[in-house]
């Protein structure tokens, strides 16, 4: 039984026209959700073992500030693939996950987080800014994934749960 964890990275600012998409940093609103989503995951034990993330300044900074507030040591692997990935694409970086790692987190971008959802899931979930898919699946080696493999055990918005 593997773990998977789907986050969106958290809201951007649209501040500065000119910006590339890629270089968006985050706003105040995800520079508060993206804290809360990593103590959540705490008050969870929603730990994962490895978190990889797309390279865009938003999603990394997303990645960052979740993995600090979860007091998790792991570094954080950068993948240029996630940037605008599709849900097959999304499945192919999964697939290629070191077996030792018995959870994993991606940190990603829409829509291709509600696509891997509904691939792995057969489910169809709103993934906001700053929302996490917790899904389990029934592999013991990560190249096992695929549709249908997963269970989805909850998805965590966090408009839901805290006052933004």
């Amino acid at each position: 039984m593997k773990r998977l964890y789907l986050l969106r990275h958290a809201k951007s600012s649209w501040n500065e026209p000119d910006l590339a998409d890629f270089d968006r940093p985050l706003n105040q609103r995800g520079l508060e959700a993206a804290p809360f989503m990593g103590r959540f995951m705490a008050a969870k034990s929603y730990l994962p073992e490895l978190i990889v993330s797309s390279p865009a300044r938003r999603a990394f900074a997303t990645a960052q500030l979740v993995r600090e507030n979860a007091l998790i040591n792991d570094e954080i692997q950068l993948n240029d693939r996630v940037y605008e990935a599709s849900p097959q694409t999304l499945l192919q970086i999964a697939a290629g996950f070191a077996d030792a790692a018995g959870s994993a987190m991606l940190v990603g971008h829409n829509p291709g987080m509600e696509g891997f959802v509904r691939l792995l899931t057969g489910r169809s979930e709103a993934m906001p800014t700053a929302a996490m898919a917790v899904i389990d699946l029934a592999i013991e080696r990560w190249a096992g994934i695929g549709d249908g493999r997963g269970t989805l055990i909850e998805v965590v918005r966090p408009k839901e749960h805290m006052a933004i």
